[in-house]
């Protein structure tokens, strides 16, 4: 099957914005490795995905990935080429830094983020490699080729939001409060995804 573009947006994250002697910085992770997606209705066929460790290796080797706001092209936050975006794979997932530019949409980003207002990381990629298992009905990604990520206020993975703080870090105390994650899971997925929020909370 040929390649297309494809948008998926993730949430629950915690995206932080903070304010550096260089200028002003947000931090996050744009895509978490193994955790499902919400229901995803393409073509009359809907599906689960989860993004397999290892997927973006070859697209942060390889291309010039932008930071826009809200998948909007005029509207450029960052870019790998200008290093002024930042994009690491780590045990979590895609982690992002953007160091934003002196104009007037990366102020309005920056407080937005901070307020709540923009609460999630959206990310536009073709698959290069996936794997469809269970009839169909789930599929795994496994190399993507990333043409951008965005800031966005609609977060389609359970497991990526947006979370801004001035200054400083999470106690271990505050990091459920952070996450917004129930103090007792309810299913070994839901154990499985606080898991992995607490630990890239802590990463952050």
């Amino acid at each position: 099957m040929e390649n297309h573009n494809e948008i998926r947006v993730v949430r629950d994250g915690e995206l932080r914005a903070t304010a550096e002697r260089d200028g002003r910085t947000i931090r996050g992770y744009a895509a978490v490795f193994d955790s499902p997606s919400l229901p995803i209705n393409e073509h009359r066929h809907s599906f689960t995905e989860r993004i397999r460790k290892g997927a973006f290796t070859r697209t942060i080797a390889e291309d010039d990935i932008r930071a826009l706001y809200s998948h909007d092209e005029s509207k450029i936050l960052g870019r790998t080429k200008a290093s002024t975006l930042d994009l690491v794979q780590d045990s979590v997932g895609l982690r992002t830094t953007i160091r934003l530019p002196r104009t007037q949409l990366a102020e309005d980003v920056y407080e937005n983020v901070r307020v709540g207002n923009l609460t999630g990381f959206s990310f536009r990629f073709q698959a290069r490699k996936d794997n469809w298992t269970n009839g169909g009905d789930q599929r795994e990604l496994l190399d993507v080729q990333l043409s951008e990520i965005s800031l966005v206020a609609f977060p389609c993975y359970p497991a990526t939001s947006a979370e801004a703080r001035s200054i400083g870090f999470p106690s271990d105390s505050e990091i459920l409060v952070y996450a917004g994650i129930a103090p007792t899971p309810v299913s070994d997925e839901e154990r499985e995804r606080l898991r992995l929020r607490v630990e890239f909370l802590r990463r952050l």
